[in-house]
């Protein structure tokens, strides 16, 4: 028997661009989980919301708030 969860991928998955820079918004869920937020830069570097969402639609508006807040800048690390 396999311990591994199902991952549902949200369809607010999706890429933000800007300043010529690109980011993936990635939100998904386990069977036991809320909605969790993460964004991905092009190295593959993330940052993962500690909290957990209740609804996509809400962890969809996070990212795009702190990504026009903070900019694009703040959530792409330096490739090694």
């Amino acid at each position: 028997m396999s311990d591994e969860q199902q991952v549902t991928q949200s369809k607010h998955t999706q890429q933000y661009s800007a300043d010529g820079k690109t980011v993936e918004i990635d939100i998904y869920r386990t069977e036991d989980s809320g909605w969790i937020l993460e964004i991905v830069d092009e190295n593959n570097n993330s940052t993962l919301w500690e909290d957990e969402f209740e609804k996509e639609d809400d962890a969809l508006a996070e990212a795009l708030d702190a990504l026009k807040e903070e900019g694009i800048d703040n959530f792409i690390e330096p490739a090694e």
